[in-house]
């Protein structure tokens, strides 16, 4: 248990897939303690973290739904007693509920609002405060371009996405007094299992929009969040960076 103490932990939510994963376990290589958030697959979050201790790192899995603000509460304060408090929060958990806006239901629009936005409110809202005791911490939320360029069909998940900017703002100017610096990370098409069950025809469209002409990797946004976790990344906060390879620029 010393050892685990002596290394300091981020919790990544979301963490069982995708460009969770790719996070979760590019922080473990940079020697943090991962706390491998997830709410629906614990063998997803389980197989993360086995390939995080693979790599000679540390991790855990938690369940926590992060819309509900009760269990976050918990969750961070079982960390904190059992590990230290966290050093580094990145909210990636988000979900999407698309449809046409006319025939989009108020349940569906609120559960992602609710996951995706209200999720990453709870997350900061118990982080900042371990992390304003200690007088340092890192915030990194996962946007999208979504919510700098809207996008048809995802009324609710482009609006989740355009209010977790504007929250990672306010929350960057509340923050920076104590040392906490709290910035957001913008992936356009990324190569995920969302994006693979794609027809080759809205692929090619998806790809015309993009200046490097291809769809990123989990790893892409992996190395940029690694990036503002750092402390080559001391006095950079409340910034929108878009890893798209150009599509919103």
């Amino acid at each position: 248990m010393a050892e685990e103490k002596n290394r300091p932990v981020a919790l990544v939510t979301g963490a069982g897939r995708g460009i969770g994963r790719a996070i979760a376990c590019r922080l473990g290589a940079e020697g943090y303690h991962v706390i491998v958030n997830y709410n629906g697959s614990r063998q997803a979050a389980e197989a993360t973290v086995e390939e995080i201790l693979a790599a000679g790192g540390k991790a855990t899995a938690r369940q926590c739904s992060v819309a509900d603000q009760d269990a976050c509460r918990e969750m961070f304060e079982e960390i904190r007693k059992e590990y230290g408090p966290v050093a580094v929060l990145v909210n990636n958990a988000g979900i999407t509920k698309d449809g046409l806006l006319m025939a989009m239901s108020e349940a569906d629009f609120d559960s992602v609002i609710d996951t995706n936005l209200k999720g990453s409110f709870h997350c900061i809202k118990y982080a900042a405060k371990q992390m304003l005791k200690a007088r340092k911490g890192r915030i990194v939320n996962i946007a999208s371009v979504s919510g700098i360029l809207g996008n048809a069909g995802q009324a609710n998940y482009a609006a989740s996405k355009a209010g977790l900017i504007g929250l990672t703002k306010s929350a960057a100017r509340e923050l920076a007094l104590r040392g906490i610096t709290v910035n957001a990370v913008a992936p356009g098409f990324i190569e995920t299992d969302m994006t693979a069950v794609l027809d080759e025809r809205v692929r090619k469209a998806a790809v015309d929009q993009i200046p490097l002409q291809r769809f990123g990797t989990p790893e892409d946004v992996a190395g940029a969040v690694a990036f503002l976790c750092s402390d080559q990344a001391a006095y950079i906060t409340g910034q929108v960076l878009a890893v798209d390879g150009g599509m919103a620029m």
